[in-house]
């Protein structure tokens, strides 16, 4: 079917997926994870998942279990493994929160990662991106957040002599001590009110592209270019699961 694993995707994924207690795995993982898959890429509610992906229950519950237990950060964690460290570019991009995400108590629902922007409620997700466009780390803020109070997490783990690039968003004094700390370079124009003006390159400036092409990507699944999910780590979720997808798609295309 159009949205279901292929057998390579499949062939990555299988292994990571926990077994019972008696060290048996269930026989319908996969049909489960197509389902879900289903849900991420048609936007639709769970209560649509077509028949021939089982019960709908069984796919909502098995992926909350798998998001509480883990199993989408370890997916996300052994895809990243791959990435290319010498250019890694960051960037933010707002998403709007349906109506339908709004009205659960704060005590209730945790951090959900909601604030008001842009005339409406939103969702700001940031990601730092390879030379290629996949995705190495991600987070999500309330829509309001400045992109600078993210900079910090999502550029820990840098490889030395890496090149980073950022809009002017980012240009603040700690973001670029934090990037030299680590042996990299931040290539990053400057604000109009800074006194003190740094060098660089805007050929290199020009391959930001690649992380605005990720985030075109990532909504064209439009369970994340609307946000219908109540519970910040539920949307998260999400936001991973399209980014495994994007990654798992980029490694089978690549001759």
């Amino acid at each position: 079917m159009r949205y279901d694993l292929t057998d390579f995707e499949w062939s990555v994924i299988e292994p990571l997926l926990p077994k019972d207690r008696r060290g048996r795995k269930p026989g319908n993982n996969r049909r489960v994870l197509n389902g879900i898959f289903w849900v991420l890429r048609a936007g639709a509610p769970w209560r649509d998942l077509p028949k021939r992906y089982g019960p709908y229950t069984t796919a909502y519950n098995r992926f909350n279990r798998w998001r509480k237990a883990g199993i989408w950060d370890r997916l996300m964690d052994a895809v990243v493994k791959a990435h290319d460290g010498k250019v890694q570019m960051i960037d933010s991009s707002i998403v709007r929160v349906h109506q339908h995400a709004s009205g659960v108590k704060k005590k209730k629902g945790g951090d959900r990662c909601v604030g008001r922007s842009r005339g409406g409620l939103t969702t700001k997700i940031h990601a730092r991106v390879d030379a290629k466009g996949r995705p190495v780390r991600l987070m999500i803020t309330p829509g309001e957040a400045h992109d600078v109070t993210c900079a910090e997490a999502l550029l820990d783990g840098l490889d030395a002599r890496a090149v980073v690039i950022a809009d002017k968003g980012y240009d603040a004094d700690r973001v670029r001590a934090h990037i030299r700390d680590q042996g990299a370079i931040p290539n990053i124009p400057n604000k109009s009110n800074r006194k003190k003006r740094f060098r660089w390159k805007k050929a290199i400036y020009r391959e930001r592209n690649h992380v605005e092409r990720f985030f075109n990507k990532l909504k064209q699944f439009r369970r994340i270019a609307t946000r219908y999910d109540k519970l910040g780590a539920t949307f998260f979720a999400f936001v991973q699961l399209a980014s495994v997808r994007i990654w798992l798609r980029s490694i089978e295309s690549t001759p």
